[in-house]
């Protein structure tokens, strides 16, 4: 129920409904305070607090004991002395790392241990995984080629049948390999088709009257010999001397050959190191001509770099009825671009590709 407000009609009613809670919780705390001593905001705070200066060995010891214990995780990236690392293909690092390895085995053998943790994504580390690279060969075609003077807008008669005839033997070399490429293996062959029971009749006719009374004969043979009794010779005394005697003979005579052959070798010792001798000087010439014939390849192909070889442009000459002699009656073409794309995967910049028609 809502309590009924009191009249407030003259002091006494007014006094008699003024709330004095606050007065009377003020009293009881001063009065508290009073029996517990006085109150705590009159005291200064140097008599409240103090600073704690004394350390607790135990927790202390505690505490150092779990910040040196190394978990799992860490422990598998440190160093370990026993594991060798592996030297690198690049000579002058390798040089660094095994100087810095020296040092740090000195180092460890003065007592002084890395036991810290290592930072496996340091650019210094020996963690950091090094990027492949890719062999760079000394490529010696040039970026713009000069081409042949036949194939000039208006060239001599001498030079542009020379063009003309070298672009006529790279298209018939392209005809030859292609006439004298050997036959690809069909993929389905000629024929009818054979039903069960005819392949039946064809297996009974290939085996002829013939055949079949050889197989009889054989059988009956073999059957014959497996019945006949096995039996063994003796072997005599003189037989068993004789075989002895064989076979000290021949000992005797391969060591007698082996003696012969080492002396021939002996007195044949200079024709040896003749034949030695020209054999190394036949090595290093083939290997001048297999240096020679890289070095030559190179200038006119490019390093391999997809499973697609390059290959290289139609020369670009004119026919004879094609030659005007002028630039202005000059039939246009666009094969810059082309040129441009040929150039740079001759010179191995990009990798060769399929020319593909549009569709």
């Amino acid at each position: 129920m809502v309590k009924s407000k009191s009249s407030r009609k003259g002091k006494k009613a007014w006094r008699s409904n003024i709330s004095t809670e606050d007065i009377e919780e003020f009293y009881e705390k001063s009065s508290k305070d009073a029996l517990s001593g006085g109150s705590l905001t009159d005291v200064p705070s140097d008599s409240l607090f103090f600073v704690d200066k004394s350390r607790d060995l135990s927790v202390k010891r505690k505490i150092d004991k779990s910040r040196e214990k190394i978990l799992r995780v860490d422990s598998i990236l440190q160093k370990n002395s026993f594991v060798q690392p592996i030297p690198s293909s690049n000579t002058k690092k390798c040089r660094k790392k095994q100087k810095e390895l020296q040092k740090a085995a000195a180092s460890q053998k003065d007592g002084s241990t890395d036991k810290g943790m290592t930072d496996i994504w340091n650019d210094e580390d020996d963690h950091v995984v090094k990027k492949r690279k890719v062999s760079n060969k000394a490529i010696v075609i040039p970026a713009v080629e000069v081409e042949p003077p036949g194939c000039s807008y208006n060239p001599t008669a001498e030079s542009h049948q020379d063009s003309l005839a070298h672009a006529v033997a790279d298209e018939m070399q392209k005809v030859y390999t292609k006439e004298l490429r050997p036959a690809p293996v069909p993929l389905t062959v000629d024929g009818e088709v054979v039903d069960e029971e005819d392949m039946y009749f064809l297996d009974a006719d290939n085996v002829s009257d013939d055949d079949a009374e050889e197989k009889d004969a054989d059988e009956s043979n073999a059957a014959d010999l497996e019945k006949r009794p096995f039996k063994k010779e003796r072997v005599t005394r003189v037989q068993l001397n004789k075989r002895v005697r064989n076979k000290e003979r021949m000992k005797m005579e391969a060591e007698a050959k082996k003696k012969k052959e080492f002396s021939k070798d002996i007195d044949s010792l200079p024709d040896i190191i003749d034949e030695i001798a020209r054999e190394d000087e036949e090595k290093k010439n083939r290997h001048l001509r297999c240096v020679t014939a890289k070095q030559e390849r190179l200038k006119s192909c490019p390093p391999r770099l997809g499973r697609r070889k390059f290959e290289p442009a139609p020369v670009q000459v004119l026919l004879s009825e094609e030659i005007t002699g002028s630039l202005r009656k000059l039939k246009a073409c666009c094969t810059l671009a082309r040129d441009r794309y040929k150039s740079l995967e001759k010179r191995g910049i990009i990798v060769p590709t399929v020319k593909s028609g549009r569709k």
